[in-house]
C-alpha cells in the first residue's frame, strides 16, 4: 500500500472497506482485539478547519477482498447469516403530475389574494366531486419511466449497475423508485421486488435495508463528522445475534467508525464541523465522503447512489465506485449508480450498464458490449470518446455521429425507435430469460429471502418486534437522538449564551417594570399585571419553534429514509434534550421577576408560581411545535399561529374578564391552556396576600388642596378595590379575585393545575403522532415552477429554439474534430498586450484552536490573457482555498507573497474586472434565469454598453448553458445541474475584462454539457479572456482543452505548474521523468493524481512530489517566466489612469434595478406578502369581535385603550415574517456585493422601498377593522381623528419594517435575530407609560426608557385623538356608591373632591348612596399619563423620526457588519 511515513494518506478502500465490513457484523477476532485497543480515548472536540491537506497516519496496507473474505468464514461459523437481495422490476412505470409539455407556473400575491378566499369552495367542490362517480378525478399527468411488456430487469446480489442518461433521462427518478423513495410522484406502477419480498412489505417492514443516497449533502452542519457518524452508528448497531460473541456495542461502533474515515480519507476531519455553505466545515470533497460514510454505516443490501461522485475529485471517485465494487462482490450487496461524468476505469467496475432516454430504456445488459451494441445499430464512436460519453451521446440528438454511410433513416434516433430496437434485441431476452428464472427460484426455493429475515431479525436489539423496520426500539432511538441534540445545543454556545442572556435581561427589565409592588391597592392590578406579562412574555418566547420544525425536515427526510429512526422519536428527543436548557432558563427569568416583583414571600408561593409558568411554557412550545408539524411551511404555520394569537391573549380572563366576554365568544377562555395557568398564577398570589385600601382607590379623598377628608377609610367613603365590604380598609386577596375575575382560589390545584397538565400533554401526544403519521418533508419531485411569459419573453424563447435547432450540427462537428485529434495552433504572445496576472511566494494561514493552520505553501503561478488555467488537486488540498485567496475572497486568516496584475499591485478595480463563479450556488430564488443573468448584466457590464446589447449577450449565455427550455424558469425550483449552470451564466454575463475564477464548473454536469461549457471557455480564452479554473474528474478530451496546469498537493503544496501540451505531452513528460509515465490508454488527468497518492494507488517514487516540483527546472522556469511578465509590463509605458468608481454604474441606476428586482421577488412572495397581510386581517379582526361597537361607558372606555394598545403588536407580527427575508436576501448581496455588482446602500434602502407598497395595504386594512368595527371617532376629533389614526398606524407598520431589518442587520443568522424579537416588544410596550401608568413608573425609568420608548409617541397620538372630548357616562354598576355625613347631599360632600380629581357625581342632590363616575370626559384619563391632545403632531413626527433612524442604522449595518467568514 506505501510506505506510511512517507506518503499522504489515502482513500484507503481495503482498509477502511474493513470499516464497512464491521459495519456488514463481519468482525474476524483480531480485529475485535484491535478495536478494544485502539478505540478512541479522548471526546471529539470542535475544530474550524476549512480546507486542509490530509495528515499523514501510521497505518498498516492490507488486502481488503482477501480480508473481507476471511471475514465472512469467520461470521458463518459463528451462525450469522447473509443478507443478499436481488431486485426485479416488472412493467415499471413512473408519472408526475403536469403534461407533456405543460408547466406549473409560480404563484404571486395577485393568485394568492383571491385563491386564497375561494379555497374554501375549491375544497367543497373536490369532497362533493369524490362522491360523485361521474366527475372522477382526471389528473393530467406526464410519464417519466415508460412501461413496456418486455422492459422489465433484474440485479442479482453481488452486481453493480450503472445508469446512464442525459439530464431529464429519469435516471433519478429510476433510482429513487427502485430505493422505494416514492414520494413526490403521482403513481408509481409495476411490481418491484427485492429478494421476492413486494415493495409495499419492504417499506413497512424492511425501511432502512433499501437505501438511497441523493446527490445533494445534507447534514447537521453544527455537527462533527466523528458526531454525525456517531449518531448514526449508535442507531444500526446489530444486536447480540448479528455480531461476533465477544464483541460490544461500543468496540463495533468505534471500529467501524474508524473504518470508514481511514476508507474515505477522512481521518484528520473527524473533530471537524461538517458545515454547510454558511457555516464553515470541511471542504466540498470532504462533505460528500461524509454522505457516502453515513449511508454505509446503514448496512443496506440495496444501495442506490445518485452522482454520489460530485465534487470528489477522479482518483477519489474511482477509489469509491472501487470500494462499492468490493462490497458489493464480498458481501453481497446489490448497487445501482448514477454518474454524470463517468472514466472508463469507472465504467468497467460495473456489471451491468442501463441507458435511459426520455425515460425508455435503450439498453440494458454487459457495459463491455454496449459500444459494440450501438456501433451495430450505426453509430460511431469517436477515437478518444470514453465509453460512458459514447453511451450517453446516441442518446443525445445534438451529439450523435452516425457511421459512414447511415442516416438518421436507417438509424434508431427517437426514444421509441431506440426501445424497440432493444426490445427485438438478444439483451432483453436473455434479461426476460433471467428474470423468469430468478423469480421461479424466489417462488420455490426462497433461501435468499429467509435467510434475509432471519439476519434483519437477529440484527435487532433485545425486545424490538421483528416486524419493526428499526434496528432499535423507541425508547434506545429517543436515547441517541436525545444525546445528538444535547450536543448540538451544547455546541452551540453562542446561541445558548445570547437565549440566556436576553431572557435574564428580559426578567430584569419586567421586575425593574414592577419592581416592589406593594400591597395596598394600589399594588391589586399591578399584581395582575406583573403575572400575565411574566406568563406570556416566556410562553410567547416558544413562537420560534415554527421555523425549527421547518429547519431540520430535509434531515429527518433523509435519516428515517436510511431506517435509522423513526419520525416520533425525534420530537421526544427534541423535547427531552431541550428540557435542560429551558428549565434553567425559566428558573432564572422566574427567581428574578418573582423577587424583584415582591411578590409573596414563601418558598410554597415562588415554587407554585414557577410550576405554572414553567408549565404554560412547556405546554405553549408544544402547541407551536403542533402547529410547525402539521403545516407544509413557516408561512402557512405563520397564518395559524397569527389566528390563534390574539385569541391566546384576550381570553385568558386578564383584558376581559370572563364575565364581560361575548356570549357567543367566551367559551375559547375554556380552551385557552394559557388561562388556567394566569388563573392559576392569580390565585396562588392573591390567596396568600391582604391588600390595604388607600389613594386613589379611596372615594372621595383627599387631593391637591383639599383636605377636609379622612386619611383612613371611614364609613362615608367607598373602597373601589373589587371584593371591598363597605367601611372596611382591608381586602382579602381571595375576595378580590372573586368579584374581579371570577376566580376561586380553591381551583388552584383541583381545576387549574390538573387542566394545564392536561393541555400539556395532549399536546406532547399531538405532536408524536402528527410527526409519526403526518409527516411534512421538504422538497418533492423536482418540479420547476416558471414565470408567465410576456410577450417579450415569447418572442426571445421562440427564437433561442430556433438557434438551438441551427446550432447542433455545428457543435457536433466541433466535438468529431477535437475527438479526432485536430489541433488549433494558438499564438501564446497573441494578447501580450493584455494584462497578465501573477503570484509568488503565497502563504495562507487560518487560525484554529491553539494556533494557527497552513493551508497554501509556497504557490507560485500566472495567468495570462488568452490562455485557460486548471487548477486541480485531491478533495481538501486547498484548491477552492488558493482559488478564493487569489480572487481577493478571504477575510479571515493572513495571507502573505505577491499577487500582481501586471507586476502592480491590486487596486480598486480589481472586484470590478474579475468574474467568480464560486461553488456553491446562491442566488435570488423567485428570479427567472434570464432575469438573473440579466441583473448581474445590467450593473457589471460598463455604463456605455446599451441595454439591447447587454441582452443580447445574455441570450447567448442563456443559449451556450442550454438553459433554453428553463429561460423562464424560477430559479429556487431549479435542480442540481440548473443551478450551476446559472451560476456560471451569472458571472459569464458580467463580460470580465481582466480575469474569470470558476470553481468546479463542470461538477454535476452531464459529459456533454461539461464539454459545451468548456469548449465555451476555450473561445473565451481564444478570445484574449485569462481564465483560472478548479476540475474534477475531466476527460482526456476535456483536460487538453486548458493550456497550464496548477496542480496542488496536500496542505497546499504545488506539486507542478506549467504547460499541458498537446495529448498532454508536456505534463506526462515531466511525471515520466521522475518516475510516473502515463499509460497510452489512461486519462492524464486521473492518472496524475493517482501518481502522486491522492488515491488508493501508492504515491509512485521515494520522493515528496513537491519536493520533486522545488527542485525541478520546471518551477525555475515558472519563476523565470513570472520575472519576465513583471519585466515586459512594467517595462511598457503606463496608460495615464483612469479614474473608475467603484461599481460599473452609476447609484441611482443601481438602485433602480435592486428595487425593480425586490418588487418582483415580493410578488412572487406570496406565502411572505399575503401571509403578512393574512395576519393583520386577523388581528385587527379578532381583536376588534369582542369590542363591537363600544359606547361611551367607563369600562369602553377601558375597552377602547385595550384596542388601540394591540397596535403595538404590529412589530410583534412584521419582525419575525421580515427577517428571515432580509437575511436571505444578505447572503444573496454578499455574494454580489463581493463582484462589486451594487452598493451595500443600495441593497438596503432597496430592502425597505420593496416593502413599502405593502406596508400601506397591512396598514389599511388594519386600521378599518380596527376603527370601524369598534366604533371609533365618537370624540370632538370625529372623522378627521379616524383619518389621523390611518397615519399613525401607518408609521407604525413602517417602524416595524425598518425595526425587523435593523434587528436582522445586526444578527449573524436567524437563529439570534429571532431572540431579538420579545424582549424588544416587551421593553417597548411596558415602559410606554400606559401598561404601567406614567404616574406610577419609577422614576428612573421614567427619566430616561419612557422617553426613549417610540410607542411612548406612537399611543400619545392615538389616545388623545380618540378620547379628546370624548363624553363618558357609567352604567349603573360602574360606579362609586358612598353615604354622605348625616344631614349632607352628595354634591356637598363630595363636590370638592370631584372638583380636584375629575369625573361626575350621577344624583349630586341625594343625601345617600351617591353615585360616582371616574371619568367625565375622556381627557381625563390621559391627562395624568403625561398625554396632551395639543402634542398629537409632535408625537407623530418624533415616531416618524424612530423610522428614519432604524432606516439610517441598517443602511451602515449592511456596510459594515455581513457576518460572511471566508
Amino acid at each position: 500500500m506505501g510506505e506510511p511515513n512517507s506518503s499522504p494518506p489515502r482513500v484507503d478502500v481495503r482498509e477502511a472497506e474493513e470499516a464497512f465490513h464491521s459495519l456488514s457484523r463481519q468482525l474476524t477476532h483480531g480485529t475485535v482485539v484491535d478495536a478494544r485497543d485502539s478505540s478512541d480515548k479522548g471526546t471529539p472536540k470542535r475544530s474550524s478547519d476549512v480546507e486542509k491537506g490530509s495528515i499523514p497516519e501510521d497505518e498498516e496496507a492490507f488486502d481488503l477482498r482477501e480480508y473481507l473474505t476471511s471475514s465472512n468464514e469467520a461470521n458463518q461459523a459463528a451462525g450469522i447469516k447473509h443478507k443478499h437481495v436481488g431486485v426485479t422490476w416488472e412493467d415499471f412505470q413512473v408519472e408526475v403530475l403536469g403534461g407533456a409539455n405543460s408547466k406549473f407556473y409560480i404563484r404571486t400575491f395577485g393568485d394568492e389574494a383571491w385563491q386564497f378566499w375561494l379555497s374554501p369552495l375549491f375544497y367543497l367542490k373536490n369532497v362533493i366531486s369524490g362522491y360523485l362517480p361521474s366527475n372522477a378525478k382526471n389528473f393530467v399527468t406526464r410519464t417519466i419511466l415508460h412501461r413496456r411488456v418486455l422492459n422489465s430487469g433484474l440485479l442479482e446480489p453481488g452486481q453493480m449497475c450503472l445508469v446512464l442518461g442525459t439530464p431529464g433521462s429519469g435516471c433519478t427518478t429510476f433510482l429513487k423508485a427502485i430505493g422505494n423513495e416514492r414520494a413526490g410522484y403521482f403513481r408509481v406502477g409495476g411490481d418491484v421486488r427485492y429478494a421476492g419480498i413486494d415493495a409495499r412489505e419492504m417499506a413497512k417492514t424492511y425501511n432502512g435495508e433499501i437505501v438511497y443516497n441523493a446527490e445533494d449533502d445534507i447534514h447537521i452542519p453544527t455537527l462533527t463528522v466523528g458526531q454525525t457518524l456517531n449518531f448514526a452508528l449508535s442507531t444500526k448497531t446489530p444486536g447480540p445475534k448479528g455480531r461476533l460473541p465477544d464483541l460490544s456495542r461500543a468496540e463495533f461502533n468505534s471500529s467501524v467508525k474508524r473504518m470508514l474515515l481511514k476508507m474515505l480519507n477522512i481521518s484528520h476531519t473527524e473533530n471537524t464541523l461538517v458545515g454547510d455553505e454558511f457555516v464553515r466545515g470541511v471542504s466540498g470533497g470532504e462533505r460528500k465522503r461524509v454522505s457516502i460514510a453515513e449511508m454505509m454505516t446503514t448496512r443496506a443490501r440495496v444501495q442506490c447512489w445518485d452522482n454520489s461522485s460530485r465534487g470528489l475529485d477522479a482518483s477519489t471517485a474511482l477509489d469509491f465506485i472501487k470500494s462499492l465494487r468490493i462490497m458489493t462482490d464480498v458481501l453481497g450487496q446489490t448497487t445501482f449508480v448514477t454518474l454524470y461524468q463517468a472514466g472508463e476505469g469507472i465504467y468497467e467496475l460495473f456489471d451491468k450498464v442501463m441507458v435511459l432516454d426520455q425515460g425508455r430504456r435503450v439498453y440494458y445488459g454487459p457495459p463491455n458490449e454496449a459500444r459494440a451494441y450501438f456501433e451495430g445499430l450505426g453509430y460511431r464512436s469517436l477515437p478518444r470518446q470514453s465509453t460512458p460519453d459514447y453511451l450517453t451521446g446516441c442518446t443525445d440528438p445534438n451529439e450523435r455521429q452516425f457511421a459512414p454511410g447511415r442516416t438518421e433513416a436507417d438509424v434508431p434516433c427517437t426514444p421509441e425507435a431506440l426501445e424497440a430496437a432493444y426490445l427485438s434485441s438478444h439483451y432483453a431476452r436473455d434479461t426476460a430469460d433471467k428474470l423468469a428464472k430468478y423469480k421461479l427460484l424466489m417462488e420455490t426455493e426462497k433461501t435468499h429471502q429467509e435467510a434475509f429475515r432471519a439476519a434483519v431479525a437477529d440484527d435487532k436489539k433485545r425486545g424490538v418486534s421483528r416486524k419493526s423496520p428499526y434496528t432499535l426500539g423507541l425508547r434506545d432511538q429517543v436515547m441517541a437522538l436525545t444525546r445528538r441534540q444535547f450536543q448540538m445545543r451544547l455546541q452551540d454556545r453562542f446561541q445558548i449564551f445570547t437565549s440566556f442572556t436576553l431572557m435574564t435581561a428580559l426578567a430584569l427589565v419586567i421586575g425593574g417594570c414592577f419592581y416592589n409592588l406593594p400591597p395596598t391597592s394600589a399594588g391589586a392590578f399591578t399584581r395582575g399585571s406583573v403575572l400575565f406579562t411574566a406568563l406570556l412574555t416566556s410562553s410567547f418566547d416558544t413562537f420560534g419553534e415554527l421555523p425549527t420544525q421547518m429547519l431540520g425536515r430535509p434531515i429527518m427526510k433523509k435519516q428515517t429514509g436510511y431506517g435509522l429512526y423513526r419520525p416520533a422519536a425525534i420530537q421526544i428527543a427534541n423535547t427531552l434534550a431541550d428540557i435542560p436548557f429551558s428549565a434553567t432558563r425559566i428558573l432564572i427569568y422566574d427567581i428574578i421577576i418573582y423577587f424583584m416583583a415582591h411578590l409573596a414571600r414563601s418558598a410554597g408561593g415562588f415554587f407554585t408560581f414557577h410550576l405554572f409558568n414553567y408549565t404554560a411554557f412547556l405546554t405553549m412550545q408544544g402547541f407551536f411545535r403542533c402547529i410547525g408539524l402539521f403545516c407544509s411551511n413557516f408561512d402557512t404555520a405563520f397564518r395559524v399561529a397569527v389566528f390563534f394569537f390574539p385569541n391566546l391573549v384576550l381570553y385568558v380572563g386578564y383584558m376581559v374578564p370572563v364575565n364581560e366576554m361575548k356570549r357567543w365568544l367566551f367559551w375559547i377562555f375554556y380552551i385557552n391552556p394559557l388561562s388556567y395557568a394566569w388563573a392559576g398564577t392569580m390565585e396562588n398570589e392573591f390567596s396568600r396576600i391582604t391588600l390595604t385600601c388607600d389613594g386613589a382607590y379611596v372615594v372621595p379623598r383627599n387631593a391637591g388642596n383639599v383636605t377636609k377628608y379622612p386619611d383612613n377609610l371611614s364609613t362615608n367613603q367607598a373602597c373601589t378595590l373589587f371584593g371591598a365590604s363597605p367601611g372596611d380598609q382591608f381586602v382579602t386577596g381571595k375576595a378580590y379575585v372573586k368579584a374581579g375575575y371570577d376566580l376561586d382560589t380553591a381551583d388552584l390545584w383541583r381545576r387549574n393545575f390538573i387542566v394545564l397538565l392536561g393541555f400539556l400533554l395532549f399536546f406532547w401526544i399531538m405532536q408524536t403522532l402528527v410527526i409519526e403519521w403526518y409527516p411534512q418533508y421538504a422538497g418533492g419531485g423536482g418540479v420547476s415552477f416558471f414565470a408567465k411569459e410576456t410577450k417579450e419573453t415569447q418572442k426571445l424563447n421562440e427564437e433561442l429554439r430556433r438557434r438551438k435547432t441551427e446550432k447542433a450540427a455545428a457543435e457536433k462537428l466541433e466535438k468529431q474534430r477535437a475527438m479526432e485529434g485536430a489541433k488549433v495552433e494558438r499564438d501564446p504572445n497573441a494578447y501580450a498586450d493584455r494584462k497578465a496576472f501573477t503570484w509568488e511566494r503565497l502563504h495562507y494561514h487560518v487560525p484554529v484552536s491553539g494556533g494557527s493552520r497552513q493551508l497554501l505553501n509556497n504557490v507560485y503561478g500566472y495567468v495570462k490573457p488568452g490562455t485557460l488555467t486548471a487548477l486541480m488537486g485531491a478533495s481538501g488540498a486547498g484548491k477552492t482555498t488558493c482559488l478564493d485567496v487569489l480572487a481577493q475572497r478571504k477575510n479571515i486568516g493572513v495571507v502573505s507573497g505577491d499577487i500582481l496584475v501586471d507586476g502592480r499591485p491590486l487596486d480598486g478595480d480589481f472586484a470590478r474586472g474579475t468574474a467568480y463563479a464560486e461553488q456553491m450556488d446562491v442566488h435570488e430564488g423567485t428570479a427567472t434565469v434570464r432575469e438573473a443573468m440579466r441583473f448581474s448584466a445590467y450593473l457589471r457590464q460598463p455604463e456605455h454598453v446599451s441595454k439591447e446589447e447587454k441582452d443580447a449577450y445574455v441570450e447567448d449565455m442563456i443559449e451556450l448553458l442550454e438553459l433554453q427550455e428553463l429561460a423562464d424558469a424560477v430559479v429556487r425550483s431549479l435542480g442540481v445541474e440548473a443551478r450551476k449552470r446559472l451560476t456560471i451564466g451569472v458571472e459569464l454575463a458580467s463580460k470580465p475584462e481582466l480575469l474569470l475564477f470558476l470553481d468546479e464548473p463542470t461538477s454535476g454536469l452531464d459529459a456533454q454539457s461539461a464539454w459545451n461549457l468548456v469548449r465555451f471557455l476555450r473561445k473565451l480564452a481564444d478570445n484574449g479572456q485569462a481564465i483560472l479554473c478548479t476540475i474534477h474528474q475531466p476527460s482526456s478530451l476535456l483536460f487538453e482543452s486548458f493550456d497550464r496546469l496548477l496542480l496542488l498537493g496536500s496542505g497546499g503544496n504545488t506539486i507542478y505548474f506549467g504547460d499541458i501540451g498537446a495529448d498532454s505531452r508536456v505534463m506526462r513528460e515531466y511525471f515520466a521523468r521522475y518516475g510516473a509515465p502515463c499509460p497510452p490508454n489512461v486519462n492524464p488527468a486521473e492518472y496524475m493524481l493517482e501518481a502522486i497518492g491522492a488515491g488508493v494507488t501508492p504515491r509512485i517514487g521515494d520522493r515528496e512530489w513537491k519536493d520533486i516540483w522545488v527542485d525541478s527546472p520546471e518551477f525555475q522556469r515558472a519563476k523565470y517566466e513570472i520575472e519576465e511578465i513583471k519585466r515586459v509590463a512594467l517595462a511598457r509605458p503606463q496608460t495615464e489612469k483612469v479614474v473608475h468608481s467603484t461599481y460599473a454604474t452609476p447609484i441611482w441606476f443601481q438602485l433602480k434595478t435592486v428595487v425593480q428586482r425586490n418588487f418582483i421577488a415580493l410578488w412572487r412572495s406570496p406565502e411572505y406578502v399575503f401571509t403578512r397581510l393574512f395576519s393583520h386581517l386577523t388581528v385587527s379582526l379578532l381583536v376588534s369581535l369582542p369590542f363591537l361597537q363600544l359606547g361611551t361607558s367607563s369600562r369602553d372606555l377601558q375597552y377602547r385603550i385595550f384596542g388601540i394598545f394591540w397596535t403595538i403588536i404590529l412589530p410583534g407580527l412584521v419582525i419575525p415574517q421580515l427577517e428571515p427575508i432580509f437575511l436571505m436576501n444578505r447572503r444573496t448581496f454578499i455574494r454580489e456585493a463581493s463582484s462589486r455588482i451594487y452598493s451595500p446602500y443600495v441593497f438596503a434602502i432597496g430592502q425597505l422601498l420593496g416593502e413599502i407598497p405593502y406596508s400601506i395595504l397591512c396598514a389599511l386594512f388594519y386600521w378599518v377593522l380596527m376603527v370601524y368595527p369598534m366604533g371609533f371617532g365618537q370624540g370632538a376629533a370625529g372623522t378627521n381623528g379616524t383619518g389621523f389614526q390611518f397615519l399613525v398606524v401607518l408609521f407604525t407598520e413602517l417602524f416595524a419594517v425598518s425595526l425587523g431589518q435593523f434587528i436582522a442587520s445586526i444578527s449573524p443568522s436567524i437563529q439570534i435575530a429571532v431572540l431579538w424579537t420579545p424582549p424588544i416588544s416587551v421593553i417597548l410596550g411596558n415602559f410606554c407609560g400606559v401598561t404601567i401608568p406614567y404616574p406610577t413608573l419609577g422614576k428612573f425609568w421614567r427619566s430616561w426608557l419612557y422617553q426613549l420608548d417610540p410607542f411612548t409617541r406612537m399611543l400619545a397620538a392615538m389616545l388623545s385623538t380618540e378620547l379628546h372630548g370624548l363624553n363618558i357616562t357609567c352604567k349603573p354598576e360602574e360606579f362609586a356608591v358612598f353615604n354622605p355625613p348625616s344631614g349632607q347631599t352628595c354634591a356637598a360632600w363630595a363636590n370638592d373632591f370631584v372638583n380636584a380629581v375629575g369625573g361626575y357625581l350621577d344624583n349630586p342632590s341625594d343625601s345617600s348612596s351617591c353615585r360616582y363616575c371616574q371619568y367625565k370626559i375622556g381627557d381625563e384619563f390621559f391627562l395624568p399619563l403625561n398625554i396632551r391632545y395639543s402634542f398629537r403632531w409632535r408625537d407623530v413626527f418624533i415616531f416618524f423620526c424612530y423610522f428614519a433612524f432604524n432606516f439610517i442604522a441598517t443602511i451602515i449595518a449592511s456596510r459594515y457588519l455581513r457576518f460572511a467568514k471566508r
